[in-house]
């Protein structure tokens, strides 16, 4: 039926009109009707005392374009809804699945999943809040310094604990919650929140890949956590008995007993940061004119603390020998590192010329004030607190304290100061007897 009409068309080549027109014609009454390639029948799999209880699947459905598939899984005994996303680079079908006991709940599912993929939403089914925060440790950090970078690390470790499993786009603002009521018994309010804001940023960071609809930690508020350990100030007698510790060296063990003595000396008789003393280098020193110019920290991008931070001091005498013997030790170290030796003119080094660190400091500091017969519970900042005691006890006014130890203001010295300080107004109240009484 078909052989004249191809003849005619290959010998005339262009058609006539009739000839089209019977063409369109028998081609459209000869089709057979189709059915849609995404419309199968799905029968369930259910065992057959439970076939009859439940009717059969309705076939796949299309909604907004995403091809989806509800159907009954016999080994879960669940309802699953599979969404399908197209294929990868390497030809793989990419799905995404929801789970539930009814299909109303498995299309409730798939309707949020929908709402998430219509706008741009593509979190992997396996990605975690652990996954998110050590994205954000890794990739979302820049420019940051490694003590920072540490900090944050160990903030997040109790929100690991307790959240990381959690698949990252099922994460509630009820399960933040719950998991801060779980640690405030545990973390001091300043933990608490450094660890609430690391969460918010991580959760951010995913955001802005697509990888969660919304942040429900900046939903959360934190709670209030136990209260911190308070800052300590050692007495003079227990400042003498550290110093004398420190030049002896904490424990036979340590061949290098000068190696903190100087450090000890510094903090004490200055007031300067630890962070302060990590940086401190040989060319901000002039021990023949007996004085320290605190430029440099070791803090992201080296800067002081603050502008006002930045100042000269006087040496007390016991530092500038503390500080000629450490520049003793420190040549002997770099005649025995040899060419091991990392000239980065630092005066707190290790035995290869490199930067302390801090946590390694802590953990020296800790065998000297236990040599002392102070235990172990101090750290190398508690220096700062005595030297703004000792003044204080010395009648030295709040402003001059606050000039020394580098605050932009006496509120801060008050502030975080208030219990090194001594009442210095009482000398109104001590004038004042020693004219009107007599």
């Amino acid at each position: 039926m078909w052989a004249w009409p191809l003849v005619a068309v290959r010998r005339r080549m262009v058609p006539s009109r009739p000839l089209l027109r019977w063409l369109i014609i028998s081609t459209l009454i000869l089709r057979k009707p189709q059915d849609d390639s995404r419309r199968q029948d799905i029968r369930s799999h259910e065992p057959s005392h439970q076939h009859e209880a439940r009717p059969q699947i309705q076939p796949t459905m299309t909604h907004i374009g995403w091809d989806r598939t509800i159907y009954f899984d016999p080994a879960k005994n669940r309802y699953i809804g599979s969404v399908s996303l197209g294929f990868s680079g390497d030809g793989r079908r990419l799905r995404r699945k929801v789970v539930g006991k009814t299909k109303a709940e498995v299309r409730r599912r798939l309707k949020e999943l929908h709402a998430d993929l219509d706008i741009g939403v593509r979190s992997p089914a396996g990605y975690t809040v652990r996954a998110a925060l050590d994205d954000w440790l890794a990739d979302g950090l820049s420019g940051r310094s490694e003590r920072t970078v540490v900090l944050y690390r160990d903030a997040v470790k109790p929100l690991i604990n307790a959240l990381g499993a959690k698949e990252l786009r099922k994460l509630t603002a009820a399960d933040v919650g719950a998991a801060f009521a779980g640690l405030n018994g545990h973390l001091s309010t300043r933990s608490l929140q450094i660890a609430h804001n690391c969460l918010v940023r991580a959760i951010r960071h995913a955001e802005a890949s697509d990888l969660v609809a919304r942040n429900v930690a900046a939903l959360v508020r934190p709670p209030a956590g136990r209260e911190g350990r308070p800052s300590k100030a050692l007495t003079v007698d227990q400042a003498r008995a550290l110093l004398k510790a420190a030049a002896d060296g904490p424990s036979p063990r340590d061949a290098e007993p000068l190696r903190l003595h100087a450090y000890v000396v510094l903090l004490l008789t200055t007031g300067i940061r630890p962070e302060e003393a990590r940086a401190l280098g040989w060319d901000h020193l002039d021990l023949e004119a007996g004085t320290i110019a605190v430029w440099r920290s070791d803090r992201a991008g080296g800067d002081t603390k603050t502008p006002r931070s930045r100042r000269t001091l006087k040496l007390a005498q016991m530092a500038v020998d503390a500080l000629r013997e450490r520049r003793a030790v420190q040549a002997a170290d770099r005649l025995a590192a040899g060419p091991l030796w990392h000239d980065a003119g630092l005066v707190f080094t290790t035995s290869v010329g490199t930067m302390l660190d801090q946590h390694n400091i802590r953990r020296d500091f800790r065998l000297i004030t236990q040599a002392a017969g102070l235990g172990t519970d101090w750290v190398p900042r508690e220096l700062r607190h005595t030297f703004v005691s000792i003044l204080s006890e010395g009648g030295v006014p709040v402003e001059e304290i606050a000039r020394v130890a580098g605050h932009k203001q006496t509120s801060t010295t008050e502030l975080v100061y208030r219990r090194e300080l001594r009442p210095v107004i009482t000398s109104g109240a001590e004038l004042m007897d020693r004219i009107l009484g007599s």
